[in-house]
């Protein structure tokens, strides 16, 4: 390893904790991708959890890093991954093995989703920087313990909540707090339908796959293929349905622009019964009430995408377009550029880019601009602890069946003990988040 690598991975370690909030200054580095470097100064990425959305962030990650170790519980994904990249990293099957590693400067996180919390903790602890996937957590009470651990650590932290960095969702909630729906009245957020499916068949598990690994945290069950990779969110041992999938990003949004937090949650839906089958919510919708007066509705049935109701207009926005007339105004009354900034350091001086991959260049970059800065991004711990927060707020609200009362400041339900027993879930021994 050469001196100049080892001198910059000692700053970023030594700096990190007394840096992080001192780093909210006017000073404006250059960004990740404008900085010329040379082999040995860039930072070393470890990629954890590789398949689907675990590869893609891993490669926009190298666009800004090398990847020197990739980490997988499917020796199958391990070596397609290992194989992708020309660097030829070292590959685990334990992510802790990655994260003892002098090499690696920072992590991604593309694991299912009852293996994000922990790992970032570790990350964290490890002196790594981290980008983890969305939902960021699989409970409520996982995201104050995790909130703690990267205040204590100083380290820098970007969810993959990639919507904040599409120019559609980031204009809409700039028009959003620049007033030009008026006053804020209703948000509806369609997300669709959960997967309905089983009973599946119990199996052996495959000699190339770890089963009691990725199980992680959750129950000890017998191997079920359907269980793991991709449709491990229809789970809810590992998961939370539409309402953390597509929710961690809608949800994300829409709260970015109410710009408040739900103090009232009212939720419905029907569960399946079928055993071996996926067990999320089906036919649910959920009503939330914020502190400021906004309603939020969610349901699982329409046009996916987030439509804002002010008093004065409203507009539609998802994957594919932003319209409403307060969008066509804007081709006379332009937002002035300089004002539109909702964050304190984000990806204003980027093109404007649409769209799931060309985005995540952003948001990654973004990730790469506030690591060198010791600086928050855009979607860091505290907001996507919100976030998700409330998405599991619906599921909570929809498994007790009735209304609940949130109080947002202790983060606990108000007076409710059945409410506030869902806050949590029992983690198997060997594998708790602290």
């Amino acid at each position: 390893m050469s001196k100049s690598h080892t001198t910059r991975r000692d700053f970023l370690t030594t700096a990190a904790a007394g840096s992080l909030l001192a780093g909210l200054s006017l000073r404006q580095p250059l960004r990740a991708q404008d900085k010329p470097r040379h082999a040995v100064e860039r930072l070393g990425v470890g990629s954890i959890g590789l398949r689907y959305q675990g590869s893609v962030i891993a490669n926009k990650a190298a666009m800004y890093g090398d990847i020197v170790a990739v980490c997988d519980v499917d020796k199958n994904v391990r070596d397609t991954a290992k194989a992708a990249f020309g660097s030829t990293p070292r590959d685990f099957e334990d992510y802790r093995d990655l994260l003892a590693r002098k090499d690696v400067d920072v992590v991604t996180i593309g694991t299912p989703d009852h293996w994000h919390t922990k790992m970032v903790i570790d990350a964290c602890r490890a002196a790594k920087d981290v980008y983890c996937e969305k939902p960021l957590t699989l409970t409520i009470d996982e995201g104050k313990i995790l909130r703690d651990v990267v205040k204590e650590t100083g380290r820098v932290v970007q969810v993959g909540s990639w919507q904040r960095s599409d120019s559609r969702f980031r204009l809409a909630v700039e028009l959003v707090r620049a007033g030009r729906l008026g006053k804020l009245q209703q948000v509806d957020v369609v997300l669709g339908k959960n997967a309905v499916g089983g009973p599946f068949p119990e199996r052996p598990v495959p000699g190339n796959f770890n089963w009691n690994l990725w199980q992680g945290q959750t129950p000890d069950l017998p191997y079920i293929e359907e269980r793991s990779h991709y449709t491990f969110r229809w789970w809810y041992e590992y998961s939370g349905g539409q309402m953390t999938d597509w929710g961690a990003h809608h949800l994300d949004i829409a709260q970015w622009a109410i710009n408040s937090l739900p103090i009232e949650i009212e939720g419905s839906a029907t569960y399946p019964t079928v055993e071996n089958g996926f067990n999320v919510a089906v036919d649910f919708g959920v009503t939330y009430h914020y502190a400021n007066g906004v309603v939020l509705t969610v349901s699982d049935t329409g046009r996916n995408g987030i439509m804002l109701t002010g008093d004065k207009g409203r507009i539609f926005v998802n994957r594919g377009t932003i319209s409403g007339a307060p969008v066509e105004a804007l081709k006379d009354d332009p937002l002035p550029r300089e004002k539109q900034s909702v964050y304190d350091f984000d990806n204003l001086d980027r093109p404007e880019r649409v769209g799931k991959l060309d985005a995540i260049i952003n948001h990654m970059g973004n990730f790469f601009d506030c690591v060198e800065a010791r600086r928050i991004p855009i979607s860091n711990v505290d907001n996507q602890h919100r976030s998700v927060s409330t998405c599991h707020l619906g599921n909570i609200a929809m498994r007790v069946g009735r209304k609940v009362q949130w109080d947002p400041e202790t983060e606990r339900f108000v007076g409710d003990t059945e409410a506030d027993k869902l806050l949590k879930r029992e983690q198997r021994h060997g594998f708790e988040t602290v």
